[in-house]
């Protein structure tokens, strides 16, 4: 009789196993045709978004190659030429292409800036070219005052304007540099300029 009292737990955990594990089974095999289904699903979603890219591309592609006007690049460098006639000096100033001119074409460059000449124009760099009936604005007298030397900048109008009063002393000064001074040194240019005060100091 005992016997049978320990076959019977036995035989009732056995069952037991048996109707999890079954269950376990059931259920991943479920999981499993599930995931089946969903992989299916995003593979149809992938292949379409694929179809779609593909699609998009090829029209880009041919808009790309049906246009036959060059464009401004954004990494193209604008240089704007400026020639002053009353000093005869041409000036290039090198800008950063504006973003508002990216991918603009010959034709909207000449809107854009309609009081300039296009000297050159390609996706990579672009030459406008102007002239002023002015000077360039880098033209410097350096004169004696009070003892010091100071600079002064003729402006468009042939105007005097005081740019700069340095602390160099004109009393240490050479004779020759002296009588220079007193009737005024034409400089042309910031670099020139530097040059000459440092050689004074």
């Amino acid at each position: 009789m005992k016997k049978i009292w320990m076959i019977i737990p036995i035989i009732l955990v056995i069952l037991v196993g048996i109707a999890v594990g079954r269950l376990i089974f059931n259920n991943k095999e479920k999981l499993a045709n599930k995931n089946n289904v969903i992989q299916k699903e995003i593979n149809i979603v992938s292949e379409k978004v694929t179809d779609d890219c593909i699609e998009e591309q090829n029209v880009q592609e041919e808009v790309e190659t049906n246009s036959q006007e060059e464009k401004i690049s954004p990494n193209c460098l604008l240089i704007l030429k400026k020639y002053y006639e009353e000093c005869n000096h041409t000036i290039k100033e090198y800008v950063d292409i504006p973003m508002d001119l990216v991918n603009k074409t010959e034709e909207d460059l000449k809107q854009e800036y309609p009081y300039w000449q296009i000297e050159k124009y390609s996706s990579n760099e672009i030459i406008l070219y102007k002239e002023f009936n002015s000077n360039c604005g880098q033209h410097f007298l350096v004169k004696g005052d009070d003892g010091k030397i100071t600079v002064y900048k003729v402006n468009e109008n042939g105007e005097e304007e005081v740019y700069e009063k340095t602390e160099i002393s004109v009393e240490y000064l050479s004779e020759i540099d002296k009588i220079k001074i007193m009737e005024g040194i034409k400089v042309n240019g910031i670099e020139e300029l530097n040059q000459l005060l440092e050689d004074f100091e």
